[in-house]
């Protein structure tokens, strides 16, 4: 079994991320997804990065590198999601391995991510992967 973790960056890269990323955000549209993260790209540094298991992709991290003024340079994971045939295979620490060291070679000087409280599988996970809870996260549809 080879596995390659490299960042989606043409058309078809992305779109072969599609039906993974789907399963995490199930609002967004195959029409529409490359188009999407081209924009997220364009606007605030979005990049995709893939887990390829024998040239299928299996999990996708969508994430950006941001700055505030609370935070300090920070990596952002946006998305964090494997394909429900291979989770617990080892793909989620493998990506925030990765993003670690990314974090890391670009200054940034922690990284964070929400998470909906409904996700009580990828919660164990993230506190396995000693990662703490310091918020709450507020929302108001308009």
């Amino acid at each position: 079994m080879k596995i390659t973790l490299r960042l989606l960056k043409t058309k078809e890269e992305i779109l072969s991320s599609y039906l993974i990323m789907k399963e995490l955000r199930p609002c967004i549209e195959e029409a529409n997804y490359v188009d999407l993260i081209r924009e997220l790209e364009i606007k605030s540094n979005y990049q995709l990065l893939g887990v390829e298991v024998d040239n299928k992709i299996e999990a996708v991290s969508g994430f950006r590198i941001s700055q505030s003024i609370a935070w300090g340079k920070y990596l952002y994971i946006d998305d964090l999601i494997t394909t429900s045939n291979s989770r617990s295979g080892g793909h989620g620490k493998e990506m925030l391995d990765w993003l670690s060291e990314y974090a890391k070679k670009n200054l940034c000087k922690r990284i964070d991510l929400d998470s909906g409280v409904q996700r009580f599988g990828a919660h164990r996970f993230y506190l396995r992967e000693r990662m703490d809870i310091i918020c709450y996260h507020f929302m108001k549809t308009l």
